[in-house]
């Protein structure tokens, strides 16, 4: 019982943990320049854009490639900018927290 106790501890830990490392990385991206978790900013909030590809096949990828490379017309007449200084592995981790957002 008390292992199961102390497993669930840690994996909640390492789950917030990772969370955090997530937010930080949008941070320190800049991603939150233009977005916010909750709040539309100039570009949709992470929770919108988890609600609208929720479920979706290939959303990840699509998204990836977004981050990476930017876009136009999905939310509106802004664009979102090319984002070099984010490699590959960063925007999928990026990508894949984002559409964890409630």
């Amino acid at each position: 019982m008390k292992r199961s106790l102390l497993l669930c501890v840690a994996l909640s830990a390492f789950a917030s943990t990772s969370a955090f490392a997530q937010a930080d990385l949008a941070k320190a991206k800049n991603c939150m320049a233009c977005h916010a978790v909750a709040n539309k900013l100039v570009g949709p909030s992470y929770k919108d854009v988890a609600a609208k590809y929720a479920g979706q096949k290939g959303a990840e990828d699509k998204l990836v490639q977004k981050v990476m490379k930017g876009g136009a017309g999905t939310w509106g007449p802004v664009p979102m900018p090319a984002n070099p200084q984010v490699s590959e592995a960063e925007a999928r981790s990026l990508v894949k927290w984002v559409l964890t957002q409630k």
